[in-house]
This record gives structure tokens, C-alpha cells and sequence, in this order.
């Protein structure tokens, strides 16, 4: 993996999950732990996109790292607090 890329797409992680740790603070878990998601999913991301496109695709790289961030921070977001749902017997 190009380091250029790896530098990349941890950078695009950790933006990513700043922005949702200031966008939703009550919503997620607590600050380190979705910190270190959001870089750690982009850079995961990033290298099976590299292993599987190889050289030469970097452009393409950093939005399967972007992709992957989103949707891991994604699963660390509780519902609303006042909102629930009934279950239908």
C-alpha cells in the first residue's frame, strides 16, 4: 500500500469521525472510541480497496475509505433518547 494512500485515508477517517463526534455528541459512544473507529475503518478500508484494484487507484482508494468510515461510525449511533419503538405482537 502506497503510503500516500494509508496517510490518506486515516486522515479522511479521523475528519470524519470528528465531524460526527460534534454533529451527534449525545448520540455516539464516548469521544477516544469513536476517534479511533473512524481512522481504523478508513485505513481497513483502504487496504482491501488496494489489494483488490492494486496500483494505480488512488482516487478510488480514498472513497472505499471514506465508504467504510461512514458505515462503521454508522453502527456506533444509539437511537434518540425520547423515541421508542413499539414492537408489533
Amino acid at each position: 500500500m502506497i503510503f500516500w494512500e494509508a496517510l490518506g485515508s486515516v486522515l479522511i477517517g479521523l475528519a470524519i469521525a470528528y465531524g460526527a463526534s460534534r454533529r451527534l455528541p449525545r448520540r455516539l459512544p464516548a469521544t477516544p472510541l469513536v476517534l479511533s473507529t473512524g481512522p481504523g475503518a478508513a485505513f481497513f478500508g483502504a487496504m482491501i480497496a488496494h489489494t483488490v484494484l492494486g496500483s494505480g487507484h488512488s482516487a478510488v482508494v480514498l472513497m472505499v475509505a471514506l465508504g467504510f468510515a461512514a458505515a462503521l461510525l454508522s453502527l456506533l449511533i444509539r437511537p434518540r433518547a425520547g423515541r421508542r419503538r413499539s414492537v408489533p405482537a
